[in-house]
């Protein structure tokens, strides 16, 4: 089946604490959404990737890829109010209607070529697959009036991207209207009354969000190199 990737990075990076979104810093000497790119082209070659950027960041996109020669194909598109709007608007940039599509955050350079190999193989089986890792600490429930109530982590896992669907399924479902409890393409694909099928992420996935996810990321990005 045709496979793409839709790579969404319309944050503007607020609790990075810098003038420049998140997506666009250097990470081991390139901006964060190189890493991304290259990850899916490295995994699945000739695949078609989608980068939907806030349209205000096509020219300095632009200008970072004639800086740092970057030359992996992939076509940019207008991001949107929101995360769902933005991913609906890479969805209708689609080059096909049967396939599989990869939808992942841009600020996850790491994750492992396996992992996107596999989204793939379980989304072509079953209509979707979602990353998740087992959680490590233990966990409490709050409610509205500063109560805790212990929750058993068995039960619960956190929740990754890329989460990949065939394309016609993943396409209906973004045509309702947006919904809060749409926090990503899991729960909207579920919407529709259709179950989405688990895979094993991997721990090193991480949302680059915070400066310290940075000096994680050029941790992880060195002992990369250090394996090779």
């Amino acid at each position: 089946m045709r496979k793409a990737a839709i790579l969404v990075a319309g944050g503007k990076g607020t609790r990075m604490g810098g003038s420049v979104s998140k997506q666009y810093l250097p990470i081991g000497g390139q901006p964060v959404l190189m890493h991304t790119l290259r990850a899916f082209a490295e995994a699945e070659p000739g695949i078609a990737m989608i980068l939907v950027l806030p349209e205000r960041d096509f020219s300095l996109w632009k200008t970072l890829c004639a800086e740092y020669d970057f030359s992996l194909s992939h076509e940019l598109v207008a991001g949107g109010d929101s995360r769902f709007q933005s991913v609906r608007n890479g969805l209708e940039k689609l080059p096909f209607t049967d396939g599989l599509v990869a939808i992942h955050d841009g600020v996850r350079p790491f994750v492992e070529k396996e992992v996107i190999q596999k989204s793939f193989e379980e989304a072509e089986k079953t209509g979707s697959a979602i990353p998740i890792v087992p959680l490590k600490d233990s966990i409490r429930k709050v409610d509205e009036t500063g109560k805790s109530i212990f929750q058993d982590r068995g039960h619960f896992r956190l929740v990754q991207t890329p989460q990949t669907f065939q394309v016609a399924k993943i396409k209906e479902a973004f045509r309702v209207q947006e919904l809060p409890q749409f926090t990503d393409d899991a729960t909207v694909y579920e919407y529709q009354g259709w179950e989405v099928s688990l895979i094993l992420g991997n721990p090193e996935n991480i949302k680059i969000t915070t400066p310290e996810d940075l000096e994680y990321a050029e941790f992880l990005l060195s002992r990369k190199d250090s394996n090779r």
